[in-house]
């Protein structure tokens, strides 16, 4: 039980570090323009909107690509497939008795519902960045 109350001490001191450092850097950042260490001179040209190394041609904003949003989405499935995939390879990469092909079948149902999106996609004609109007 002690060993138990332990590891979450542990994580209470490590929740309670990923909390002090931001808070602290933003204090430090607030105490030196304060103490005039760091100058803070405002204009209008720093508090002009910039996005995408592009200043803003007119009032309203510009509609962002929808495109980018199939190659985010692609890239995050395949991002996790692949965080998922490593560690069961090294892990079950030599198949053990105990496992057998089921860990294998296992991990093909996961590839297969991975990787069908992005065949769908394909075939559909999403991943054209430019599209030929035939």
């Amino acid at each position: 039980m002690e060993d138990y109350l332990h590891q979450y001490g542990v994580l209470v001191l490590y929740s309670l570090l990923a909390i002090a450092v931001p808070v602290g850097m933003l204090l430090l950042s607030y105490f030196a323009t304060f103490l005039k260490i760091r100058p803070s001179v405002p204009s209008e040209v720093k508090s002009a909107a910039y996005e995408s190394g592009l200043p803003p041609f007119g009032p309203k904003p510009v509609m962002f690509n929808f495109r980018y949003y199939y190659y985010a989405i692609l890239f995050v499935v395949f991002d996790v497939e692949t965080v998922l995939v490593f560690p069961w390879a090294v892990k079950y990469g030599v198949m053990t008795k105990q496992f057998g092909l089921i860990a294998m079948f296992a991990m093909f149902v996961f590839l297969f519902v991975a990787t069908v999106p992005f065949i769908y996609a394909w075939r559909k004609g999403d991943l054209e960045w430019i599209y030929n109007k035939d």
